[in-house]
């Protein structure tokens, strides 16, 4: 059944298309009014997609296709820090986790998609992994409240939030530069659209390297659940369709291992998410 949303590039041309997790359906060149999934997403055209989608016959296999991060233009990118009880007690600070979250933003030129590799920056070796649920804002607006929050999600994804650990200290406030670099995180490896408010209430996160365990948490424990986050971030800015919102992640980043065990070549990082899927990276430097 073709019930996912996929991006990605053929002979160096960018399309969109619909997968059951091992075949593709091209659906860009069928539905040229949408340039990208950012654009189905705005005019609420899903369903009319993945109905086309089940009509079609199939275009090529997933396996050695070029995956792009699942919405390739966003206008927002914002992603919530400190957002599990665990991590809260990580940073070994005495406080109690705090009365609102911690924001920041990322670009979209900072993530690469499904099966292609993080990479780890000149500048420093202290490339450290982050897996997280992302959500696809679908209905945009201001002063969303959290019962009607989960009507504004479209989509579900998975978040590797690579990050550069010694340049998130740079500077006494920001951490953006250390978010930011170019290809250190991933995102995908597709969309699958939101039905159910226990997609997002109770899912698993689990991250692997190497076939380790390192994170694994639920969000019935977040400290600022997803209804939440939209409600606040939505009180200070317009969200609009095909905005994305990475929700946080669980205690256990190597950064916070004794010894710390950051990211080297040749690493291979899992990020699983219950009723979403596997986002699977590996590393190279960068050249």
């Amino acid at each position: 059944m073709m019930d996912r949303f996929i991006s990605y590039t053929i002979k160096g041309t960018p399309m969109w298309g619909a997968t059951d997790g091992k075949d593709i359906v091209d659906l860009s060149p069928l539905m040229t009014q949408f340039p990208t999934l950012r654009d189905v997403f705005q005019l609420n055209a899903q369903n009319e997609a993945l109905e086309l989608a089940e009509k079609c016959e199939i275009s090529r296999e997933l396996t050695g296709t070029v995956l792009d991060i699942p919405i390739p233009n966003p206008g927002k990118i914002i992603c919530v820090g400190v957002n599990f009880p665990a991590r809260n007690e990580e940073y070994k600070d005495g406080q109690e986790a705090p009365p609102n979250m911690s924001l920041f933003v990322r670009f979209p030129s900072s993530f690469t998609g499904h099966n292609s590799p993080l990479i780890r920056p000149k500048a420093s070796h202290q490339l450290d992994y982050e897996g997280e649920i992302a959500i696809v804002i679908g209905k945009g607006g201001r002063h969303i409240s959290q019962r009607e929050s989960l009507d504004h999600i479209a989509a579900l994804t998975i978040c590797n939030e690579g990050t550069i650990r010694d340049w998130v200290r740079h500077a006494k406030f920001n951490v953006t530069q250390g978010k930011n670099f170019d290809k250190s995180g991933a995102m995908g490896p597709w969309l699958v659209p939101f039905s159910n408010p226990q997609q997002v209430e109770n899912a698993d996160i689990i991250t692997r390297v190497n076939g380790e365990i390192r994170q694994q948490d639920n969000t019935t424990r977040m400290l600022f659940p997803i209804r939440k986050q939209i409600e606040y971030i939505s009180t200070f800015t317009t969200l609009e369709p095909g905005d994305i919102i990475v929700t946080g992640t669980p205690t256990g980043a190597g950064a916070r291992l004794d010894p710390p065990q950051f990211l080297k070549p040749g690493d291979n990082i899992e990020v699983e998410v219950s009723g979403v899927g596997t986002l699977i990276n590996g590393v190279e430097d960068e050249q």
